[in-house]
């Protein structure tokens, strides 16, 4: 009887081929399921310091004022309400057909970040292409030397 183990010329062996191609076919299912969505982007148009402006005519914006109940004042002009249709009205009939005119969005602090949002929306969709957002600047709130 023969108690010693059979050695064998062969050696144990792992093949990766198998994984490989079904690691690859992983790849490709995911990249043809996935989808791919462009979503609506704002142009941003920054400003460049090599050159000076080009505009010599300085046209006045229209100002639109976020207060922070949510109303809007267009040109210091109160509103009746806040909803977007009276936005939109008193946007026309300031601006009228032209829609080349910048306009200014100042908002309160504590103003809530919609009624910013529903500003910007009429704008876009009236087709307001030139549009700034007012800043302050921060002042120290440190003890003043």
């Amino acid at each position: 009887m023969n108690l010693r183990p059979r050695r064998s010329d062969d050696e144990p062996e792992i093949n990766l081929v198998p994984l490989i191609d079904v690691f690859v076919f992983l790849v490709v299912f995911f990249m043809l399921s996935s989808t791919f969505m462009d979503e609506g982007r704002m142009r941003i148009r920054l400003p460049r310091a090599s050159s000076p402006p080009a505009e010599t005519r300085r046209e006045e914006p229209l100002v639109v004022t976020v207060t922070q109940s949510g109303s809007y004042r267009v040109n210091e002009r109160e509103l009746v309400n806040a909803s977007p249709e009276t936005l939109r009205a008193a946007l026309l009939k300031e601006a009228g057909n032209g829609r080349t005119r910048p306009v200014t969005i100042r908002a309160d602090a504590r103003a809530t970040h919609q009624s910013v949002v529903t500003a910007m929306d009429v704008l876009a969709r009236l087709g307001f292409s030139r549009i700034d957002i007012a800043t302050v600047e921060a002042r120290p709130t440190g003890p003043a030397p």
